[in-house]
């Protein structure tokens, strides 16, 4: 099994290129902390395809937290100088944004936002009525 799931930051802005029969690939570094050693982090190269490639263009941006999950591949490449280079990549299935949104978006979700509570950034507090089951 090849399963692949990592929360992290971006080190940069997402790089958008589109292939040779226009599919969207965009590619970025997660830095992913280690859990049990402070300040240390691992870089780990990132691609994703078709319409969340582009998603991710537009969205994300240098220091956005996201989800992801995918598979490992490594693959070889030669350099423009001919030397034979391995990479080692992360290829996404699914991604989930987990930053806040800015500018423009974040004005749009705080005016859907109509009732004011103390849930913050975890959303609102959904009314369940009388009839609920208590579980």
């Amino acid at each position: 099994m090849n399963k692949t799931i990592l929360i992290g930051r971006l080190t940069a802005e997402p790089e958008l290129r589109y292939s040779q029969n226009g599919t969207a690939v965009a590619s970025f570094t997660l830095a992913v902390n280690r859990k049990f050693k402070k300040d240390e982090a691992d870089f780990i190269p990132i691609v994703v395809w078709n319409k969340p490639a582009e998603s991710c263009a537009n969205y994300l941006k240098k220091g956005s937290q996201v989800a992801i999950e995918g598979r490992i591949q490594t693959r070889s490449y030669e350099t423009q100088d001919g030397q034979k280079r391995k990479i080692t990549e992360v290829i996404v299935d699914s991604v989930e944004f987990l930053s806040k949104a800015s500018g423009n978006q974040v004005q749009n979700s705080t005016q859907k936002q109509t009732k004011k509570d103390d849930w913050g950034e975890y959303g609102t507090e959904v009314d369940k009525g009388e009839d609920e089951i208590p579980f």
